[in-house]
């Protein structure tokens, strides 16, 4: 049985920015450390893995995201730079968030883009979809009173 989700692991070329993005969003940098050797490369199924990891989690310390960079071997693109919506896999990740506006504001000084446009959505929620770096996409979702 499944005790809890631990983490959603992104493989980023620039951790630094990714951090900067995560921080901004409001989550706690928890670690960073680099990777390698023989267990790594088991685990992964790769060879001679050199890897640095940084794990930042959310404010009530149950959401984590393990943000990795392949220095070896490197990493790898198999889709669209920015894939669409309806694109097969892992699109986005969604967070709960006060103040949508400010912290999209927030965001774009990281760089971010509103992926079509903060909506609301009937009486219960205001969305949207924020493209930050590496074309990884995070869902915020404001819930109204």
């Amino acid at each position: 049985m499944i005790k809890r989700m631990d983490n959603v692991l992104i493989v980023v070329d620039d951790v630094a920015a990714a951090i900067a993005f995560f921080v901004e969003l409001g989550m706690e940098l928890e670690g960073q450390t680099t990777v390698e050797g023989e267990s790594v490369d088991r685990l992964v199924g790769l060879d001679g893995v050199r890897a640095d990891i940084a794990v930042v989690r959310t404010p009530d310390g149950h959401g984590r995201v393990e943000l990795t960079k392949f220095h070896a071997p490197k990493a790898i693109s198999t889709e669209p730079k920015n894939p669409p919506a309806n694109t097969l896999g892992i699109r986005r990740i969604m967070f709960e968030v006060d103040g949508i506006e400010d912290v999209v504001a927030r965001l774009r000084t990281h760089g971010a883009e509103l992926v079509g446009e903060l909506v609301q959505y009937e009486d219960s929620y205001r969305l949207c979809n924020v493209r930050g770096p590496e074309g990884i996409i995070v869902a915020l979702a404001e819930q109204l009173s």
